[in-house]
């Protein structure tokens, strides 16, 4: 039996996250990517047979990647050599030619195989990759699913195989045309969500040989990876304050992994020093943002949070309120995901308000019935909905929707304390993003939603709003208050 022993890497959904935090009384530093470097560059020296993998969205995020539109980012993944990148959903956020100059920039293979041009049926895409590492061959094959479709939809040139079923064939597609090749090992990279990759798992034919899972786009923080048919399923959390690690032990008889360890690594200063040239690069683009973006916008009367985005939060609240009275709308809708951060305040300055509020976006105003509104509400409140992988929103004051999760059923929806009624008409707005996709999203297509009247141009940039209300109206506050409720009984 010939046996060989490697040792893989994995990072998934960093997001822009490149500095480190201070924390605790004695100071530590915790992850950026000075620290994430020096601990891959240590086990590179430590191993024999290393390999650094990126399960999709290195971009967005932060301030210096929407600066420079990503490509500060890929000059610095760069440097840190990946052998092998996956598309996440983010990455497309700056367009799809702008995606296409990026990937030209990356010294590393960016692989998916389930993104096609319409017209040709041809990927758009690398589908895979085979390294030879000490003599084994290894295959990563790149997979993404809705979540990039919706990115893409304004671009009719553009689709992918979206279903977790077609996913899977294409997998097998690959695998099929490479099993007469001596494969060693073969690991999906993928973006899709922890849940969705147990999924995908279980419907991969044994004879195509996926002997593991890396993936992202959840946030998934696990203890061990999940077993789906002999396939290892892993992911590490998201930003760069850890980095999951397998060490393993491949059979080249057998073409399998015959043994197997993963941990889930922290990054801080106790496991190794900042990598200082890396720290240097990194700062060369922190000093431009920040004699741009460290002006003063506004100061809130406390700090307001967004901890966790299947809930109402004091911020969600507040930005919700503020695209609510700009468009003068009876419920706005925002997507909870569209606030990047977990706080702001009482200080917030440009770059505090461009960081959490990273994706700019037109909004659209629209008049829908009663019914369809309720129907809405019953669609993004459910409790399938309210997990890592769903489309989560925040609503404006005067809004309250009860959901009775026992019998998966909306069991009240009132505007400024008068019940909403099936017949009657009702002003909402939304993000662009969500307009596009709002059957998937919202339950309703976009041509249900517009059959009372066309949908109206609020702005073009919501961000501009945010700006220009925080910069005129100081000292704002919110509280949670119970716009939307989930009862477990009735």
């Amino acid at each position: 039996m010939k046996t060989k022993r490697f040792t893989i890497l994995h990072s998934n959904d960093m997001h822009g996250d490149f500095l480190a935090e201070v924390q605790g009384a004695e100071g530590n530093l915790i992850g950026g990517l000075a620290l994430l470097s020096s601990y891959i560059n240590k086990v590179r020296e430590e191993e024999e047979n290393v390999l650094y993998v990126i399960s999709g969205d290195m971009l967005q995020g932060s301030m210096i990647d929407s600066e420079y539109r990503g490509i500060s980012t890929i000059e610095i993944m760069n440097y840190l050599a990946p052998d092998v990148v996956t598309l996440g959903n983010h990455e497309v956020d700056y367009g799809l030619p702008h995606l296409l100059f990026l990937e030209k920039m990356a010294n590393f293979p960016i692989v998916n195989a389930n993104l096609y041009i319409s017209k040709y049926n041809r990927r758009l895409m690398q589908p895979y990759v085979i390294l030879n590492v000490a003599g084994f061959d290894i295959m990563f094959i790149g997979i993404i699913t809705e979540a990039i479709l919706q990115s893409l939809k304004m671009d009719e040139q553009i689709a992918t195989f979206i279903s977790l079923e077609e996913a899977s064939q294409e997998v097998g597609k690959i695998c099929n045309a490479y099993k007469d090749e001596d494969i060693d090992l073969t690991i999906l990279l993928t973006h899709i969500g922890f849940e969705s990759d147990q999924e995908l798992a279980a419907l991969l034919r044994p004879e195509w040989g996926v002997d593991m899972i890396i993936g992202g786009h959840s946030h998934t923080i696990l203890d061990q990876p999940a077993l789906v048919d002999d396939i290892l399923i892993a992911q590490a959390g998201t930003g760069t304050d850890q980095i999951g690690r397998f060490d393993i032990v491949v059979d080249d008889d057998t073409n399998s992994i015959v043994e197997w360890k993963w941990q889930l690594i922290p990054i801080d200063s106790s496991i190794a020093e900042p990598d200082e040239h890396l720290t240097q690069f990194i700062d060369s683009f922190k000093e431009e943002v920040d004699r741009k973006y460290n002006t003063m916008v506004s100061r809130l009367a406390r700090r307001l949070t967004h901890p966790r985005r299947e809930e109402e939060t004091t911020l969600g609240n507040l930005f919700a309120d503020i695209f609510s009275q700009r468009a003068q709308v009876d419920v706005m809708f925002l997507g909870s995901g569209s606030i990047r951060g977990t706080e702001l305040g009482p200080l917030v300055t440009l770059g505090d308000l461009r960081s959490i509020f990273a994706f700019d976006d037109t909004l659209f105003k629209l008049m829908i019935t009663g019914a369809q509104l309720r129907q809405i509400f019953s669609h993004i409140m459910r409790a399938e909905n309210r997990n890592s992988e769903g489309e989560c929103y925040q609503v404006n004051q005067g809004v309250k929707a009860v959901y009775l999760d026992v019998s998966s059923e909306l069991e009240s929806l009132a505007i400024r304390g008068e019940p909403v009624v099936d017949d009657g008409r009702y002003t909402i707005c939304l993000q662009g993003y969500h307009f596009t996709n709002s059957e998937p999203n919202l339950g309703l297509s976009g041509a249900e939603m517009t059959t009372i009247q066309p949908p109206h141009v609020v702005t073009t940039s919501a961000r501009d709003v945010l700006e220009e209300y925080l910069r005129t109206n100081q000292n704002l506050k919110r509280e949670v208050e119970g716009r939307l409720v989930f009862k477990a009984t009735p």
